[in-house]
């Protein structure tokens, strides 16, 4: 799809092929059938963009719900952009910050982080250095009627004169043509150079990899890891009058919220029922919670390492984003609880606490592992649906589970009240009585199998 085609796309006989071809067959059986069919009364090259636009559509609405059906996507811009909720969950920290009048986006993809902030009431401008890309970004802001407060122009983001802006966001290319990029000096443009252009401003936020190493982190910025519905999907450094009191934490965003953009009507609802969001940066280490469920762990200095202890009777899984914000120890207190290797990010305690950070499983066995042990003792169980899990193990998990019985023509359901896999439970859902855990780990040298139960402990009233 190129600009002349997706320009085709916001004319009254573009948006007429749109609404037409919504919901028309896009699979790959249905596709060219469904495109015979609107060549029929629309130009080709705008039958092409169009069709293009509603397979993005379809495969947006993972990261932006129903709003995904009025966006404008580009494949490389869908990949990269930010997930509605968590942009939002973002915008509210640059809201909360009275002294940040305007925001410089560097690189705004298709526009989802701007488009957050402009909905929370912050405007802003995004450079964008692909033609394509800053049209639909700006078509973007059109579809939600927020282009009185924010604007896109196309131009090398790196380039403009950050001077008279409160703040700089930046969301630097992590992919190329070969994969992902994990050094953060192969960012496009690169962190040091994005990090130089932050320090000339009061405030900064700037999305990088989960993967970041602790050490890249500069001085004075505080890193947060979120996770969605137990993934983690991102990081993002804040800097100046964003940053606050702690240098890292994790959040957590239910999968619910996730999706959706906060809108304005929705989100003065809610503070008029629950009064002021916390969404800010809370000055004290501990936890909080915000609106919608969202949850963050910061460090307790006061803690040292965990400790190292035998299995107790319940084991805790943290979140990922816990464990990429080095806070495991926080949870283990938590739960009164301790590692079993200190390498491995496993908690074990002979107590069952409710906490949002970590999964928690009943322990019924610890084996030494071993697949015909393992087979035969899950044939013993009725073992009807399994999930594993590993960490600190190297296993191919799709043909350990084959090996064990339950790949191919012979693989159970999975329980009706599980996530999919790695994820744990569904919260709130009772467990499955066939459906057994088992977690594949090493205690020094030696790897184990734990035979587990998923468990949803009440939280204290």
């Amino acid at each position: 799809m190129d600009t002349e085609a997706f320009r085709g796309l916001l004319t009254p006989l573009g948006r007429d092929l749109l609404a037409e071809a919504d919901g028309a067959d896009l699979t790959e059986a249905g596709l060219l059938a469904t495109a015979t069919r609107l060549r029929g009364r629309f130009p080709a090259d705008l039958v092409n963009a169009a069709l293009t636009q509603l397979r993005l559509r379809d495969r947006a609405r993972a990261k932006f719900g129903d709003d995904a059906s009025r966006m404008f996507f580009t494949p490389a811009g869908l990949e990269q952009s930010t997930r509605a909720g968590v942009a939002s969950y973002r915008a509210r920290r640059f809201a909360d910050s009275p002294e940040i009048h305007r925001t410089l986006e560097v690189g705004c993809g298709i526009g989802a982080d701007l488009l957050a902030r402009a909905l929370a009431g912050v405007p802003g401008d995004g450079v964008e250095l692909d033609p394509l890309t800053a049209e639909v970004a700006a078509a973007n802001l059109a579809a939600f009627g927020v282009e009185g407060t924010a604007s896109v122009r196309t131009g090398d983001g790196t380039a403009a004169d950050p001077s008279g802006y409160g703040a700089v966001f930046a969301d630097p290319g992590r992919r190329t043509a070969r994969g992902r990029v994990f050094d953060p000096r192969a960012y496009e443009p690169p962190l040091d150079v994005v990090l130089e252009m932050a320090r000339s401003v009061p405030a900064a936020c700037v999305k990088v990899a989960p993967g970041i190493p602790h050490e890249a982190v500069p001085d004075g910025a505080e890193a947060e890891w979120i996770s969605v519905g137990g993934d983690v999907k991102e990081a993002a450094l804040w800097l100046g009058g964003l940053a606050g009191a702690v240098r890292r934490r994790a959040t957590l965003i239910p999968s619910a919220q996730g999706s959706s953009f906060a809108h304005p009507q929705v989100e003065a609802g809610r503070k008029a029922a629950s009064g002021p969001s916390p969404a800010g940066r809370p000055a004290s280490p501990g936890s909080s919670h915000g609106a919608g469920g969202v949850v963050t762990l910061t460090p307790d200095d006061g803690l040292g390492e965990p400790e190292v202890r035998g299995w107790g009777r319940y084991l805790y899984e943290p979140d990922g984003a816990v464990i990429r914000a080095h806070l495991v120890a926080e949870v283990a207190a938590r739960v009164g609880g301790g590692l079993v290797d200190p390498r491995i990010a496993y908690i074990t305690s002979d107590g069952l606490v409710a906490t949002p950070f970590a999964a928690a499983y009943e322990i019924e066995d610890v084996l030494p592992f071993s697949v015909k042990r393992l087979r035969a003792e899950l044939r013993r169980r009725g073992a009807g649906a399994l999930t594993i899990k590993k960490r600190g193990f190297a296993a191919d998990v799709e043909r350990l589970r084959r090996d064990l019985g339950f790949g191919g023509g012979r693989r159970p359901a999975r329980g009706k009240n599980m996530g999919k896999a790695g994820n744990g439970p569904v919260p709130g859902a009772s467990p499955d009585p066939g459906e057994v855990t088992v977690v594949l780990t090493r205690v020094g040298d030696d790897p184990v199998a734990v035979l587990a139960r998923a468990e949803r402990p009440k939280p204290a009233q």
